[in-house]
């Protein structure tokens, strides 16, 4: 009786698992089908890390949260604090960023104006939408003569630049922080409503739509839970970017008097009376104008990768 021989894996039809093997092929398939479950949220995360720019400009936006939150325990000395023996001192171990031209340190007012600035980017872009996502979304999605009396008080504004129409409201207001944060969220409430409504006008036509509105959903219904959903990340980003706009104008409006009074510290208001001794005490310039360089590109950095990670066509 002759001994039985055991067949090898290519004579019984066994194939080796290897680069195109089944069990690659069944991870490939998982993989793929975890992907194909991944949410929203966690897909525009992920993509979002991959923008080194985007991740740098959060790191820089946290860090001046972070300053802005705890300067009373961050700042060294008292930023109304004034010393006629320490007036526009260079930088130096008493005072790192050096003296303004009454003697109060420079890095004390520079970690406390990121309050004022961050606040009035904030606040201000929060006005802008509270008024003009409703308005858009009305205007976007009942249309007729609602939509052509909203665009054209629309366009009117728009067609006034920006930075002057904030100039005009902050001086009939009156000049004070709050004042400006109004002042800007008006100016910046064109830009919600021209945003929303375009967005309203290409997304009520849709599939999803049309069946919300044949089961017998009610408009309201429809334009908050399946319309304005679908248009949030158009409006994220464009808040983003407002927030640095919002910033420079809050800084511009110090600068003309109109916003943060003395002696409480903004870096616009620095900015004012560092330009009369630019020659002689060029730090007073620097820093806050530094401080408004960076946050101002970071929020740009933060705007730029969100578009990108919401973008549905991003592969």
């Amino acid at each position: 009786m002759q001994a039985s021989h055991p067949l090898s894996p290519a004579q019984a039809g066994v194939q080796k698992p290897g680069l195109l093997g089944p069990r690659f092929r069944g991870d490939e398939r998982e993989r793929r089908a975890d992907e194909t479950i991944e949410s929203p949220m966690r897909r525009a995360l992920r993509r979002l890390k991959r923008r080194k720019g985007a991740v740098a400009g959060l790191i820089v936006i946290a860090l001046f949260v972070l300053v802005a939150v705890f300067a009373p325990l961050i700042a060294p000395y008292d930023p109304a604090a004034q010393s006629w023996t320490a007036v526009r001192k260079a930088p130096s171990a008493a005072h790192w960023l050096g003296t303004d031209d009454v003697g109060r340190d420079v890095l004390a007012r520079v970690i406390f104006g990121a309050r004022a600035s961050l606040l009035a980017g904030v606040i201000s872009v929060a006005i802008a939408v509270s008024i003009g996502v409703p308005l858009g979304l009305i205007s976007g999605y009942l249309g007729g003569w609602v939509d052509a009396l909203l665009s054209r008080i629309t366009d009117a504004m728009l067609a006034v630049p920006f930075l002057i129409l904030a100039i005009a409201l902050a001086a009939f207001l009156g000049p004070s922080l709050g004042n400006a944060m109004i002042a800007i969220g008006v100016t910046t409430t064109p830009i919600f409503v021209r945003l929303t409504r375009g967005q309203v006008m290409a997304v009520k036509v849709e599939d999803y739509v049309e069946a919300a509105r044949a089961i017998g959903n009610p408009r309201w219904r429809i334009a908050l839970f399946h319309i304005l959903p679908n248009i949030l990340p158009a409006l994220l980003v464009q808040g983003t970017l407002s927030i640095a706009a919002a910033i420079i104008a809050e800084a511009a409006l110090s600068f003309l008097g109109l916003g943060q009074q003395p002696p409480a510290p903004s870096w616009g208001s620095m900015l004012n009376s560092a330009q009369r001794f630019l020659t002689t005490a060029s730090w007073m310039a620097i820093w806050p104008g530094l401080a408004i360089f960076l946050t101002v590109l970071s929020f740009n950095l933060v705007g730029d990768g969100l578009r990108d990670a919401l973008d549905p066509k991003e592969r």
